[in-house]
Parts: C-alpha cells; structure tokens; sequence
C-alpha cells in the first residue's frame, strides 16, 4: 500500500517508506508534484535520483510533459520469453552459450556491420512506414539514418542485458527463459537531448524550481515536434527488442536444436502514454516504471545476479496502473566502483556465467536495492506470475 506524502500542490502517492528516500530524490518529487500542469504523482518502490525527475516515478500531466522526465533512453525496456527447454537441457559449460548470443547480439558501442533483415524477425511488420516515417524527425538527427538501422538490435552498455534464466517454483519449475533489458540506443538519446534543450529555453519555464523539468505546452508545435518524435523513438526501442529477441533465440535454437518458444512478454519501462484517469485525459510519463494494468503482464528484473519477476498488473488507479521496473540502485555507479572490486563482483554472481571483470563492477548486485524486499512493497500493483534466476547474463 502507498503511504500519501502531503506539503505539494498534488499529494505524492509513495510505494516506499519516504524515510529510505534520498533527501535529493525527495526534493525531486517535490518539485514534480508543484509543478502546475501535473494531475498526480505516484512513487515507487524501486526510487532513486535521477535527471531532473527521479527513477521509479509515474507523472499524470494534463496539457503538457517533461522531456528530461522522460529520459534520454526513450521506450528503453524489458522483452522476455520462456523456451520449451528445461535446466536438463542446457549444457554443463555455459561458457560456448554466452559467447555464442555475444557474437549474435552487438554490445557496448558495437553495431551490426549489415542491418537486420525485418525477415529475421517475425511476427513484425510495418517496417517501410515505420523507416518512411525518419524524414519527419528533427533535422538534428538525418544523417543519423543509417547509424540507427545498424544499431538495431544492439545491447548498449551500462544496465542493459541479456539473460538466460531458470524458472524458480510452480509448475514451470527449471523451464529455461530469454530476457533482455535494452532501448532506442543512440537515435533515442540524440532526439531527446535536442528537445529537452530546446524545452529549456522556452519562456513558460523559466521559473521552474529546475530547468530539467521544463515541459512543452499542447497545441505548440514543440509539443507537436516532440510527440512525433518521441513515439517514433518507443516504437524503436519496441523493434530494438524485438530484433534482439529474434537473433538470441535463433542463437539457442543453434546451441540447442529443437527448442520451441512462448508468446514473449514486452514492456516499456521509460515512456510516454495517453491515458484517462478521474475522467481526465493526462499524458502518463513513466520514468522507470511499467505499465500494470489489469491483466498487463510485465517484468521486474532484479541485478544481475540477484534473478527477476514475470508480474501480471492488477490495474490499481492510485498508481495510475503503474508498478515498479526494476530494483533500483541504492548507490551511483561512482560510488559501487568505489566501494566494491572485481573480487566482490565474481563473489556475488557465483554460479551466473556473465563478466567478473572490473568494468561492470558498478552493476554488483551490492549497488542494487533488495528486489524481493521491491516487489514486496507492491502487492496492490501487481501479482507474480513466475520469479526467474539468470544463468547467463551478458553485459555491454
């Protein structure tokens, strides 16, 4: 259940105990919550700073949003799907596993040197309208174009992932499942930076208590521009996944023949929605939050050696249909490296076949919150459908 934050123009609904929160991620909320075109703000469990708007929050503006609260990471989110294999059926060494998705799947900076034929994946189509639809985007990024379709089905680097994982209780105990954590990789950033920018520099916003939380007004052609572009960038960060999807389970079908695979589960975890809530039509940003409304299925994933959840949403109105995306970091990425060696690291995923080196060391599971203690905190919002353990975990 949330706890109501009152001493803003709008109350904070917070599925988290306000102590635990960063005097910074509080004064966040805050400013968010007085701002005068928001209609609710709801928190959740998985909270921390961020840019401007914190992680973890769910943003009901009516007539306008905030590009920084939205992200440079457009539509990044979670796919997954459960294969017809179970832990019997993967080999001893996960080692040739790994390496195998690595070389399928682009990570880090790398891209594919030939685009991805739409034909590799399946069950996806209006590609020539959604490529067509580049030339509206902002002249910032047109000679990006081609850039963007090689960096289509490609991982990026700091928390995105690639994982194989081990169902952990029911009746699909052992059942071996796909999941991957990724966005609109560099088109996305470059089209968000342009507008938050620009969003910056309009006069409606500068008195705002934090300029990174300036907004573009409806019936501006800066709004126009703006929703044009962003929903391009979430259908991206969609086919991104789906494209990646496609390559790591051609690539376990190879290692393993014969495996069969379910309908995936795909959702965005920072995006913008249209939707209506006490019979108010509100723009919905959720920054680091899924969609659960009834019936939604989503995913919750932990870090990367702590496993994830398979959630289906209960459609409660409080959160604006809204539950957690993640864990949440409970320290910086400077911090953890600081904190934290390539010795803690291997320690803490033992048993996972992933890197144990000292560049993801700011992705120890020691950096994260508890995500059992998160999903906990949030049995209102969704209900779980299956708890996942990764045994491989790739990292740009």
């Amino acid at each position: 259940m949330f706890t109501a934050v009152e001493g803003a123009r709008v109350p904070i609904r917070m599925w988290a105990d306000p102590a635990s929160v960063e005097d910074a991620a509080l004064r966040q909320l805050h400013n968010v919550a007085n701002l005068p075109w928001v209609h609710g703000l709801a928190v959740m469990p998985d909270v921390h700073y961020g840019k401007g708007a914190t992680v973890g929050s769910v943003i009901a503006m009516r007539d306008a949003v905030s590009p920084a609260a939205v992200g440079v990471d457009i539509g990044c989110g979670m796919s997954a799907v459960r294969t017809s294999l179970t832990a019997e059926d993967l080999p001893d060494d996960l080692g040739p596993l790994r390496r195998r998705i690595e070389s399928a799947v682009p990570v880090g900076f790398a891209m594919h040197r030939n685009p991805v034929p739409p034909a590799r994946v399946p069950g996806l189509g209006g590609w020539d309208g959604f490529w067509s639809a580049f030339t509206g985007l902002h002249d910032g990024v047109q000679k990006l174009r081609e850039r963007a379709r090689a960096q289509l089905g490609t991982l990026g680097g700091g928390n995105h992932f690639i994982e194989v994982c081990l169902e952990q209780s029911g009746p699909g105990t052992g059942r071996v499942w796909l999941m991957l954590h990724s966005g609109s990789r560099g088109i996305g950033n470059e089209l968000a930076k342009r507008h938050i920018d620009l969003a910056r520099r309009l006069s409606h916003n500068a008195d705002l208590p934090d300029r990174d939380l300036a907004v573009f007004l409806a019936g501006t052609p800066e709004m126009e521009a703006y929703r044009r572009d962003l929903f391009w960038a979430q259908d991206y960060a969609a086919r991104n996944r789906a494209t990646m999807l496609a390559l790591v389970r051609q690539a376990v079908a190879e290692t393993i023949p014969g495996t069969r695979f379910d309908e995936p589960v795909s959702c965005h975890h920072n995006y913008v929605a249209e939707e209506t809530y006490d019979g108010v039509d509100v723009l919905v940003t959720r920054k680091g939050a899924i969609r659960a409304g009834r019936g939604d299925l989503g995913i919750i994933p932990g870090s990367m050696g702590t496993g994830s959840y398979i959630v289906r949403g209960l459609g409660n109105e409080r959160s604006f249909h809204s539950a957690s995306h993640g864990a949440g970091r409970r320290m910086s990425r400077t911090k953890a490296r600081k904190t934290f060696t390539a010795a803690d690291l291997a320690a803490q995923t033992s048993g996972v076949e992933c890197r144990k080196d000292e560049a993801v060391v700011d992705e120890i599971p020691a950096a994260y919150k508890d995500i059992e203690s998160v999903i906990a905190a949030q049995t209102d919002l969704v209900e779980v459908v299956a708890q996942l353990k990764q045994v491989v975990c790739v990292k740009g």
